[in-house]
């Protein structure tokens, strides 16, 4: 009897004990991309629409993935992403771009109808991650339209930046690397936003009115007056 009394006193026990373990477990970091200090543009500047920007699905997550030496990915659990990595990913784009074209039109797709872009950048991430032992890796493809829906550009990208192995390392290398190409994609960028007014069809000359014209001469035609020889009054 004095067991059977004994043993829900020792779940109980057991229990709080556990959740004293749970307690003491410091809770998962949370981690943003480092945007760097981007400037504030102070011009109008060129019209450039940022997108659509593609990530890669593996990157569709909260998860803080770890590449490992045999190029798999392992969930850490040092910490994890503050919401949403891609949303990251487009507003450090898009401030680097707004700082680096030193323009005020830069806008994410999908925008207003209004909104008539010298430049639309079409970005596909296929890649971006590190380990604790690996670089972070950035792979990335662009290409750049013009307003004529003509391609401009077209570039693939790798880059690699080491760190020092911890998890906030990882993610500071990791915005260093869209840093560095937002860098790449203004270089390319810049010299579409001077072509761009360049390229404007030229309105063809207006005909030349009657007011215009030149004026006919002064000196009077000559005009025959019949006699009996034929002499000309000017």
């Amino acid at each position: 009897m004095m067991t059977l009394l004994r043993l829900p006193m020792v779940m109980v026990l057991a229990g709080l004990l556990g959740l004293a373990g749970c307690s003491s477990q410091r809770p998962a970091a949370l981690y943003q991309l480092d945007s760097g200090n981007p400037g504030q543009p102070r011009q109008a500047g060129m019209a450039v629409l940022l997108g659509p920007v593609s990530v890669a699905d593996y990157l569709q997550r909260e998860t803080l993935l770890q590449r490992q030496p045999d190029g798999s990915l392992r969930a850490s659990t040092e910490g994890r992403w503050a919401g949403s990595l891609s949303s990251d990913i487009d507003q450090l784009l898009l401030r680097q771009l707004a700082w680096r074209l030193d323009s005020q039109r830069i806008m994410l797709a999908p925008t207003a109808n209004n909104f008539t872009p010298d430049v639309q950048v079409l970005l596909s991430i296929t890649r971006l991650d590190s380990g604790s032992d690996q670089p972070a890796v950035l792979d990335a493809q662009w290409r750049l339209i013009d307003r004529r829906g003509q391609v401009r550009d077209n570039k693939i990208v790798h880059l690699e930046e080491k760190h020092a192995g911890s998890a906030a390392a990882q993610v500071q290398a990791q915005g260093v690397l869209l840093q560095r190409l937002a860098e790449q994609l203004s270089a390319s960028l810049k010299p579409l936003g001077n072509q761009a007014v360049a390229d404007e069809p030229r309105k063809a000359p207006a005909q030349a009115r009657k007011d215009d014209a030149p004026e006919k001469s002064k000196i009077p035609l000559a005009t025959p007056i019949r006699t009996d020889m034929e002499v000309f009054r000017f």
